[in-house]
């Protein structure tokens, strides 16, 4: 399966356009990008006709990304607030549930122990994570926490730890991963709880950009490796999470043909990892 996210372009806005390209590209799913920043709430009938619209282009919802909210955010000091962002994750599992997927991927904050306020704001994590748990097993969707840029998974270790995986695994972003730290490392000890996948490249420590969002191949990420652990941990659809605005030259049509083009690139180094005496057949 190829996946591509819906944000490739913005995440604010009609979708259509976006998922009408995307298909026409070649991809099979979407990954929702749509609101991953936002404290917009999808309601019914937007839903609804999300769902149209993936059915009339022929996409499937791979998986979506939370928000964790501007003002609503599930691990504010204010507890308001934190309710608010309760409801709003809520509001992505429902979502997901009614659209076809599984997993809602969701941020997390630093584990900072030394940051002034790091207690409070982890002990309202962890009582949105145990106010979610119930909801999210009666969707039937799981949360998975991603790594976020210069991560080293101190937090993730704990959350993963502290929670089961019916309800809690782990969003590989190697993008982040490759920004600073070896995300790789981290990962090779989570394959076990690794539910999805943002794949996208940069330069890493050498990459005055940060975190750029460019298609696989175009960076440093060690693919051959990072295909390895994906294999090892069962993980076989390529979900891009690559954004066009570092390639200002070209239109979205040829940006998302080429970004299939590397996501069948992936899928090589996948296919080749799992099976390494079959050639990949795309």
């Amino acid at each position: 399966m190829l996946s591509m996210t819906s944000n490739y372009r913005t995440g604010t806005g009609c979708p259509a356009p976006a998922l009408r390209r995307i298909a026409d590209a070649g991809f099979t799913h979407v990954h929702w990008g749509h609101q991953w920043h936002t404290d917009f709430l999808y309601d019914p009938a937007e839903i609804r006709q999300i769902g149209r619209w993936l059915k009339d282009y022929g996409l499937a919802l791979l998986n979506l990304h939370g928000s964790h909210g501007q003002e609503k955010c599930w691990w504010s000091p204010r507890d308001s607030e934190r309710r608010a962002g309760v409801a709003l994750v809520r509001n992505r599992l429902h979502m997901a549930a009614r659209l076809g997927a599984d997993v809602v991927i969701i941020h997390t904050p630093g584990w900072e122990p030394e940051a002034e306020g790091h207690a409070r704001q982890w002990a309202q994590l962890h009582r949105s994570l145990d106010a979610l748990a119930p909801i999210a097993r009666g969707y039937g969707v799981r949360l998975a926490i991603e790594n976020m840029p210069n991560d080293d998974f101190r937090g993730i270790d704990r959350l993963l730890a502290a929670y089961p995986p019916e309800f809690l695994g782990l969003c590989y972003d190697s993008g982040h991963g490759n920004m600073g730290r070896d995300g790789l490392d981290a990962l090779a000890r989570w394959t076990g709880r690794l539910i999805a996948v943002h794949l996208h490249d940069n330069a890493g420590v050498d990459d005055a950009d940060g975190d750029r969002h460019q298609l696989p191949f175009d960076g440093t990420v060690d693919w051959p490796r990072l295909a390895r652990l994906l294999a090892a941990a069962g993980l076989h659809t390529v979900n891009l999470e690559s954004i066009i605005r570092h390639y200002a030259d070209e239109d979205d049509d040829r940006f998302l043909r080429r970004a299939r083009d590397r996501a069948l690139g992936v899928a090589g180094l996948l296919a080749d990892a799992a099976h390494p005496d079959f050639a990949f057949l795309p």
